[in-house]
């Protein structure tokens, strides 16, 4: 295995990623998996951390097969698989109470791990976009993007392993992609670690509230 859990693949990115400490970034997790992978680059970097909740919208009476995405923003941003909302006709009622029902869904997980604490201010400063494995890209292609509405000067992408597939569709919507393993052959994320149990809320709420900064005044 690449990683023996979420935290030694955080440790491992956290050095590549070093040289950036000198820009006071901040650093953003994609709930769940991504904020034990996020938490260690926020400790070795010295930055703050923060959520970036995304859902997949999955098509109706197959929920693993994704026909979108969306991530919480004001407003929320929304990505289509135009291809397979097409080949799947997929009508428009359909998509859209899906949208409304994970949208919902990203407030309410907003709520539960960040509870009223503000998001930290990214005008102006290098963000750090962390997950612990992109299969697709989907769901983090929409989250970069409602990222760029926070007006960052610099968006970093920073993942331990990657499809090399997903890693091209990626590549217009940041400035640097840092990926220890970009795979042709990714298979499942979870492959690639030893241990890689699903995370509860309780330990994304403990893993924040460990991390908490206060935003800067």
């Amino acid at each position: 295995m690449a990683f023996r859990d979420r935290t030694d693949a955080g440790r491992q990115l956290a050095e590549a990623l070093l040289p950036l400490a000198r820009e006071h970034p901040v650093v953003l997790a994609l709930p769940r998996g991504g904020v034990p992978v996020a938490a260690e680059i926020a400790r070795r970097l010295a930055a703050p951390l923060d959520l970036l909740i995304v859902r997949k919208l999955g098509v109706p009476g197959h929920a693993e097969y994704a026909m979108g995405a969306v991530a919480d923003a004001e407003p929320p941003v929304v990505v289509r698989h135009d291809d397979t909302i097409r080949a799947l006709a997929i009508p428009k009622p359909a998509f859209d109470a899906v949208l409304a029902a994970e949208t919902a869904e990203a407030r309410r997980r907003r709520e539960r791990y960040l509870g009223g604490r503000p998001h930290q201010p990214l005008a102006d400063r290098t963000a750090i976009l962390v997950d612990d494995g992109i299969a697709t890209g989907a769901s983090m292609q929409a989250a970069l993007q409602a990222l760029r509405q926070a007006r960052p000067r610099r968006v970093v992408l920073a993942v331990p392993v990657a499809s090399t597939r997903a890693l091209d569709l990626l590549r217009p919507e940041a400035d640097e992609i840092v990926c220890l393993l970009p795979r042709p052959d990714l298979g499942s994320i979870g492959a690639w670690y030893d241990a890689f149990p699903q995370l509860e809320d309780a330990e994304v709420t403990r893993l924040l509230e460990a991390a908490a900064v206060p935003p800067p005044s």
